[in-house]
């Protein structure tokens, strides 16, 4: 199947403040390779939000907000976060009012700042920082989600977060049209609410909790660093450190997961709509060619 068009514009959305950070070399590298694989003619832009209140227009095809440092809770009513949602809301009335429609993915601190901004649940901090690799589940409409299509039930994710996502409003999620796709991993032992890990926020905005730009090669290189690994075995211990190295080589954990998940949500970008479009050609073809056999008969 060939997309609409050959060009592609994709506004990449920093949200990092200026701090050091694997993302954003991972995302670069996947629309770079994505390109290549696809023949496309795929740009990309960068802008810088929280610092410089930098925000593209509508001009784009693809838009993805990054993860980030800090409180998601602290920046609200900021100039920046009026400039980003100004962004959001044209957006969503482009999507309502224009045939050709505009993805967008929201990364962990973007997500959980879409979370509080649309009210949809309680975007608080953790009784403790969540550290690892770790399951996530999918829902029932997580079983129906197309950008999950090629991940297992559950799949793997590098998880490295101080909040969380929990208590739903479950009316504001229907109001918005938004569905719940995956939720944290299973903690019987533990009386605490899992917190929702990925929501589909409408037919084309898409967010996720954890990093699914990480890979395994660039986390294992970052957590060599003397630096990181001492940061880690202080708040989590050798243990977990350990058994964190060993999962990252494991190829249906998170190597999978970077492979599967951005480049599922680029094909749906890409191809999605123009999939849906011939789908509904094939149908009114049938439709057609039943009654010209109906037709036919008398």
């Amino acid at each position: 199947m060939h997309p609409i068009k050959n060009s592609w514009k994709v506004a990449v959305l920093d949200m990092y403040e200026g701090v050091p950070n694997e993302g954003m070399r991972c995302i670069r590298e996947i629309l770079l390779q994505y390109a290549t694989m696809h023949a496309l003619d795929l740009q990309f832009d960068e802008f810088e939000v929280r610092q410089q209140q930098q925000v593209p227009d509508t001009s784009y095809d693809i838009y993805i907000s990054t993860g980030g440092p800090g409180s998601p809770v602290d920046s609200e009513g900021s100039d920046w976060e009026k400039a980003y949602f100004s962004l959001v809301e044209a957006l969503l009335e482009w999507n309502h009012t224009q045939a050709q429609k505009k993805p967008m993915f929201f990364i962990c601190h973007s997500y959980q700042i879409m979370c509080r901004y649309y009210k949809l649940g309680n975007v608080c901090k953790r009784k403790s920082p969540a550290f690892g690799v770790f399951p996530v589940h999918k829902t029932e409409a997580g079983l129906q989600e197309k950008v999950f299509g090629a991940l297992p039930d559950p799949f793997y994710i590098v998880d490295s977060r101080n909040w969380q996502v929990i208590e739903l409003n479950y009316d504001n999620l229907a109001a918005m049209g938004a569905r719940v796709l995956a939720l944290e991993k299973e903690r019987p032992h533990v009386p605490l609410e899992r917190a929702t890990m990925a929501i589909r926020f409408n037919d084309h905005f898409i967010g996720t909790q954890f990093h699914p730009e990480a890979d395994a090669a660039g986390m294992h290189m970052y957590l060599l660093q003397e630096e990181k690994k001492k940061q880690v075995t202080d708040h989590h211990g050798e243990e977990k450190y350990n058994s964190m190295i060993q999962q990252l080589t494991d190829p249906d954990k998170i190597m999978l997961t970077h492979d599967r998940f951005i480049t599922a949500f680029l094909d749906y970008a890409i191809y999605g709509c123009l999939s849906d479009r011939l789908a509904a050609i094939e149908r009114l073809e049938q439709v057609a060619s039943h009654t010209d056999n109906e037709h036919s008969f008398f």
